[in-house]
């Protein structure tokens, strides 16, 4: 595959994986429905796309992060990858968790945002404050960049074992069998750090990922999307953990395969501001989803009787809510980067990751 169509189908992965990321965190029907009958049918229908869709939204990421760090991988290259990762996920880890902690001290004083964000009076100090970003308190999402914080630092580690296929192979069935029995990691999570080796694993020697497009390429990804959704229907019906692991991974693998990146619609502006929606999206998606269901509430239901009771007419404006919302934040985002880079490019730069 020529480098450029190999860039170009990367920064669609990750920019449709940042939607269903998006998806996850958008969950609204009880704060418009309350624990009503229209409530929790919106709330299946809502989980259901939620589940299936974004929840391999990040197991996709550390595959794609894992894939570009062990492509063409040297040992001379390992302080060179070491000092981008620097700049590119442990610098923005620390700053916008510092954003986040401040931006909630400072709405939980407000009385509006104070109510709206439902945490009472956050604490101003230095012990909160590092406590709130070591364990990324106000921004959840960036457990997955702690986790591969620690996963980089491995990268000696991992190189040794994934560079023999036999001994990679091991290793990956190993992790496999330890997701399987929920066995318990000291500070990396044994997903993870499956769907990490998968992704390095296939960088050392899954060279047919940058193959030319094929209709064998197709079948074998048609192969690995059919095993991935088998998968997720033994999870719906017996809850497996080794099985919705399997899922997360062969999906994004098989569409990968299946996707003919000579056929992609050329890139837009608004799709390379992956890192940027996936850092702000978190906070705003539930500013908007808390403070359209507080003025629903207001304005739309039939009498006291139902605002106090935190009840709407309608399912429609949350679930419709809830569809748009990536589509949403992939705009309000896109013009908040425009006005980052036009009025404070340096700091544009530094909470993009130097991307």
């Amino acid at each position: 595959m020529e480098e450029g169509r190999f860039r170009k189908k990367i920064t669609w992965f990750t920019f449709a994986f940042s939607l269903f990321v998006v998806w996850v965190h958008s969950y609204n029907a009880e704060l418009f429905l309350g624990r009503t009958e229209a409530g929790v049918w919106t709330d299946r229908i809502e989980h259901l796309i939620g589940e299936s869709v974004g929840q391999i939204a990040v197991p996709g990421f550390f595959m794609i992060s894992a894939y570009l760090f062990y492509r063409n991988f040297h040992w001379g290259s390992l302080k060179r990858k070491w000092i981008s990762r620097f700049h590119s996920i442990l610098v923005p880890y620390l700053l916008w968790n510092t954003i986040y902690y401040l931006g909630y001290v400072v709405g939980s004083r407000l009385p509006f945002v104070g109510r709206i964000v439902g945490k009472g009076q956050i604490p101003l100090s230095i012990s909160h404050y590092l406590d709130s970003v070591l364990h990324f308190r106000y921004l959840y999402v960036f457990w997955y960049l702690k986790q591969l914080i620690f996963l980089i630092l491995l990268a000696p580690v991992l190189y040794l074992v994934l560079k023999r296929f036999w001994s990679g192979l091991l290793f990956l069935a190993a992790v496999f069998c330890a997701v399987w029995v929920a066995a318990d990691f000291p500070l990396i999570n044994e997903d993870a750090l499956f769907y990490y080796g998968t992704g390095g694993f296939l960088a050392l020697h899954g060279h047919q990922m940058e193959r030319a497009w094929s209709r064998e390429r197709f079948a074998a990804g048609l192969g690995l999307l059919a095993a991935g959704i088998g998968n997720y229907y033994l999870t719906l019906r017996w809850f497996l953990p080794g099985t919705t692991v399997l899922y997360r991974m062969l999906v994004p693998m098989g569409l990968w395969l299946m996707i003919d990146e000579n056929r992609l619609p050329r890139l837009r502006p608004w799709m390379e501001y992956n890192f940027f929606l996936y850092a702000v999206h978190f906070a705003l998606v539930r500013f908007l989803n808390k403070t359209a269901a507080f003025l629903a509430r207001a304005f739309l239901a039939p009498s006291s009787a139902a605002r106090s009771s935190v009840v709407i007419p309608s399912a429609m404006l949350p679930l419709a809510l809830y569809l748009v919302m990536p589509f949403l934040m992939a705009a309000v985002s896109y013009w908040m980067a425009l006005l980052l880079r036009r009025f404070a490019p340096g700091l544009w730069r530094v909470l993009n990751g130097r991307r």
